[in-house]
C-alpha cells in the first residue's frame, strides 16, 4: 500500500505543520477566525485522513483476527471522530464574523446530544489509544522495535500537558513510524499469509 507508506511520513508531517501555524497564528492573540486557523485545521484534516490510510496499511501487516479488527475499528473511529470535530472548527471559522461568534457556534455544535462526548471528550482519544496498541503489536511481530512503543505513548501524551507541544508529539510520530515504512510496501499481507 503506497499511500500507507507516504502516510507514515505525510501525516505526522502535516500534524507537525499543523502545531506550528497554531502556534504562530496564536502569536498575535487573535487565532480564530482567519487565515491562520483555516490553513491550521486544514492541514491537520489532512494529516487525520491520512491517519486512516496508515491504520488500514498496519492492519495488513498484522495477524488476522479479532483482536486486529478490535483494534482497528476502535482507531478508526476514533480518526472518524476527531475528522467531524475539525471539520466543525473549519465550518465554524467560515461562518463566524469573530472570535465570538465562532465559541457560540461551536457551543451550539457541542450542545447537540451527545456531540461533544463523541467528537471532544471521548471519541478523538481513541485514535491515540489505538496507535499505541497498534504500534505495540507492531513490535511485538518485530515489524517495528519496542522503542517506537514508547515514543508514540509519550508523542500521544505531550499535547495533553499543553497544545503548544503538538509539533514535539507530531516529530515523535516520525521518528517512531519511519522505520514502518519499508514494512508498507514489501511485507505480504498478512491475511494472505494466514490463507
Amino acid at each position: 500500500m503506497k499511500i500507507a507508506k507516504f502516510a507514515a511520513v505525510a501525516a505526522p508531517l502535516l500534524m507537525l505543520a499543523y502545531g506550528l501555524i497554531r502556534i504562530v497564528g496564536r502569536m498575535d492573540g487573535v487565532y480564530g477566525p482567519g487565515l491562520d486557523w483555516q490553513a491550521a485545521h486544514v492541514v491537520n484534516l489532512a494529516a487525520l485522513v491520512l491517519f486512516v490510510f496508515l491504520v488500514l496499511g498496519i492492519r495488513r501487516l498484522l495477524a488476522p483476527g479479532l483482536h486486529r479488527e478490535a483494534v482497528v475499528v476502535f482507531t478508526l473511529v476514533g480518526a472518524g471522530a476527531s475528522i467531524v470535530q475539525f471539520v466543525a472548527d473549519i465550518v465554524e471559522g467560515l461562518l463566524a464574523a469573530d472570535k465570538a461568534g465562532m465559541r457560540e457556534l461551536s457551543r451550539q455544535f457541542r450542545a447537540l446530544p451527545g456531540v461533544d462526548l463523541a467528537f471532544y471528550q471521548v471519541g478523538p482519544q481513541f485514535l491515540y489509544v489505538g496507535m499505541v496498541v497498534l504500534t505495540g503489536m507492531l513490535a511485538y511481530r518485530r515489524l517495528l522495535p519496542w522503542w517506537s512503543v514508547g515514543v508514540v505513548l509519550a508523542s500521544s501524551l505531550v499535547p495533553v500537558v499543553t497544545l503548544d507541544l503538538i509539533p514535539v508529539g507530531a516529530a515523535g510520530y516520525l521518528v517512531a513510524f519511519l522505520p514502518l515504512r519499508r514494512q508498507l510496501v514489501t511485507a505480504p499481507n498478512a491475511d494472505a499469509v494466514a490463507r
